[in-house]
């Protein structure tokens, strides 16, 4: 289409159209064309309000409808060609119906705007991807609840400042992450429930003389009520920034455990073997595995904290209601929608395939004196100790072991004795791991009685 056609998209306004660096700037139709298939379903919606109002006739609706129909099928199948000159998705439709069955087609746009649209088409579009990312979550933390209902059992080192802590199961461990992206769930079904309002027949920012209906509307494409303010509805993008927020916080997560599965898989730790569905080798190192899939997880989350702060700076200053400065929102949404259910997809498939490599877990859960504060809680709960004074024998019991090169079930009882001569056999009843873990039986603990209560109510829960 020539600029002339494009200027009488406009209207009379201008005598001449934009030239080419205007037009450059100015075009969005190289990233919101994937805004079709909503802009079609909003357009759809109030062609169907329009007739049912009087406004506009049913057989001009039917054309739209029709036409509306071919234009989607065409963009489907492409077939359809996007023009810059037409600067978006919106006129791009509209130019292509008039195409299609003349006309009717300059009846669409009565009682609406572009700013109403393009806020309605956005709404759609992020609540899908809300919708995706609650059902990529499901998929992960199912995963996750396999293994750790498998794992139940199985001992490994749990860290803080990834140091030898305490004892802890591989199925507590799978929980926690469970737990986080259970949080992460709850945060994109709450903002897909904020989002959930039409800004359709806001119009340009003030409502339309019109006789609209915008509950009809609403209803149509499936939003839980309209927008109760038309200046607010077409200038508000806070459910995309909070759909990026619940990103980020998601991401980090992903980011966490992808970290934890690049250590985990090193040739130092042997705790996991990742399959080579999710790995890749060296070019010069043939005994190379890389957890290559884990790390572009790590490394993607960037983008989307980027998109983030990016749509931030550009909401932080804008004056109500809609300003140009606003199309520049969705480049950074997509871009971060995109990554984040690449990344939810390919955790869901590392941890999938995953294998715990459970004897060297087992022999790391009793490494590094980690079952010290079994020893320290026992000096209270059996010989009535102080806990401070506990804290202390068990820490010159660590010196004694740390000089005799030996862990403290290798001590033997006159060892212990020697510093505490009330100890008893009875204490190497607490000291191995498995009677660690089974010994943490407090709500939400380690003990796996307790995880397959957690693994049983969430699988519950996500049913």
């Amino acid at each position: 289409m020539t600029d002339k056609n494009a200027n009488q998209m406009w209207g009379g306004r201008f005598a001449e159209g934009p030239d080419a660096i205007m037009e450059a700037i100015n075009a969005s139709i190289g990233f919101d064309q994937r805004l079709a298939a909503q802009d079609i379903a909003g357009s759809r919606a109030h062609a169907a309000m329009l007739a049912a109002q009087g406004i506009i006739s049913n057989s001009d609706a039917e054309a739209i409808r029709e036409g509306l129909l071919t234009i989607l099928s065409e963009i489907e199948q492409g077939r359809f060609t996007f023009s810059t000159a037409l600067e978006d998705i919106h006129m791009n439709v509209e130019a292509r119906l008039k195409e299609v069955i003349g006309e009717p087609a300059g009846r669409l746009h009565t009682g609406r705007s572009r700013n109403d649209q393009v806020a309605t088409d956005f709404r759609l579009w992020v609540r899908d991807q809300a919708d995706a990312a609650i059902e990529g979550l499901k998929a992960l933390m199912c995963a996750l609840l396999v293994q750790a209902g498998t794992g139940a059992e199985w001992v490994m080192p749990g860290f803080t400042h990834l140091q030898t802590a305490q004892p802890v199961t591989w199925g507590h461990h799978m929980m926690a992450y469970v737990e986080m992206f259970g949080r992460d769930l709850s945060r994109f079904t709450d903002a897909r429930a904020r989002m959930n309002e039409s800004p359709l027949g806001a119009a340009a920012l003030a409502g339309t003389s019109f006789p609209i209906d915008r509950h009809m509307t609403a209803e149509a494409l499936g939003f839980a009520r309209p927008c109760a303010n038309s200046l607010d509805a077409v200038s508000d993008r806070d459910f995309a920034l909070e759909f990026l927020a619940a990103s980020s916080i998601c991401a980090m997560h992903l980011s966490r455990f992808a970290e934890e599965l690049v250590i985990w898989s090193s040739a130092q730790f042997r705790f996991v073997a990742l399959s080579d569905r999710f790995s890749t080798g060296s070019s010069i190192m043939p005994q190379k595995k890389n957890p290559d899939a884990a790390e572009l997880i790590r490394a993607k989350i960037g983008r989307i904290f980027g998109a983030n702060v990016a749509l931030m700076t550009v909401m932080k200053g804008l004056p109500l209601a809609y300003s140009k400065d606003m199309q520049e929102d969705k480049e950074q949404v997509f871009d971060a929608a995109d990554n984040l259910m690449l990344a939810l997809a390919a955790m869901t498939g590392m941890v999938g395939d995953m294998q715990a490599n459970v004897p060297v877990l087992e022999a790391a859960a009793g490494a590094g004196f980690s079952t010290a504060t079994d020893l320290a809680d026992w000096l209270v709960r059996v010989l009535g100790m102080p806990f401070r004074d506990a804290h202390h024998v068990t820490g010159s019991l660590v010196a004694v072991a740390e000089g005799k090169g030996c862990d403290l079930p290798e001590l033997s009882l006159a060892d212990m004795q020697a510093v505490e001569p009330r100890i008893t056999e009875e204490v190497f009843g607490v000291l191995g791991v498995h009677n660690s873990v089974a010994s943490r039986v407090s709500y939400g603990g380690t003990a796996p009685e307790q995880v397959k209560q957690q693994v049983a109510a969430w699988q519950e829960r996500l049913s």
